[in-house]
């Protein structure tokens, strides 16, 4: 399957310098279309994670009985982006105190999710997620409810789903942010846990 914006067959090779990331944040078509717009991203793709069931199809996911979350895989090269960026991107651009859902997308399977690859990843996830739980509370937003663990086996979704947004500029996308921006003033070491 080609990428219909970066014109590249869609692939995730693990011996590659670049980084990977995985986020759920409602609806997939949207989130996606955010990661591919960043500098420094070279590869997204929508899929299914974090569920019981293998190879599972867009209909398995939308009765909520697979456990599986929509959600955008991004390889990108952190010397032109950092990941702090990347999450940067994927707190700012949803609700992750609303649970399981996304304003009027409600499920399981719209559930704020994010998926470490590393230790520094988790480490790095961990600290975005306090100080952006600090600045939301302050603003009177509750706690932050956000799945975080190990990447799950991901799922590609779909060739229809892929790049939607860029195929239908006009389709339905029903994210959105809570306002408050994330402040990136970062350790990112394991210190600090």
């Amino acid at each position: 399957m080609i990428h219909y914006i970066f014109e590249i067959e869609i692939d995730f090779p693990e011996d590659s310098k670049l980084e990977q990331a995985v986020f759920g944040m409602g609806c997939f078509w949207g989130a996606e279309k955010k990661f591919w717009e960043l500098d420094g991203v070279k590869l997204t793709a929508v899929g299914y994670a974090g569920g019981i069931s293998t190879n599972p199809s867009y209909r398995d996911v939308c009765t909520g009985l697979t456990g599986h979350n929509e959600v955008v895989k991004v390889l990108f090269n952190p010397e032109e982006v950092s990941y702090v960026d990347i999450l940067a991107t994927f707190w700012e651009n949803h609700d992750p105190t609303q649970m399981n859902r996304q304003g009027n997308d409600i499920g399981t399977q719209y559930r704020s999710g994010a998926y470490y690859f590393s230790d520094t990843q988790k480490f790095t996830l961990l600290e975005t997620k306090a100080l952006y739980e600090n600045s939301l509370r302050k603003s009177g937003f509750g706690p932050i409810v956000t799945e975080i663990k190990k990447a799950p086996e991901f799922f590609l979704a779909e060739g229809y789903h892929q790049q939607y947004l860029a195929k239908n500029p006009h389709g339905y996308c029903g994210l959105g942010g809570t306002g408050i921006g994330l402040e990136k003033k970062i350790e990112t070491s394991a210190e600090a846990f």
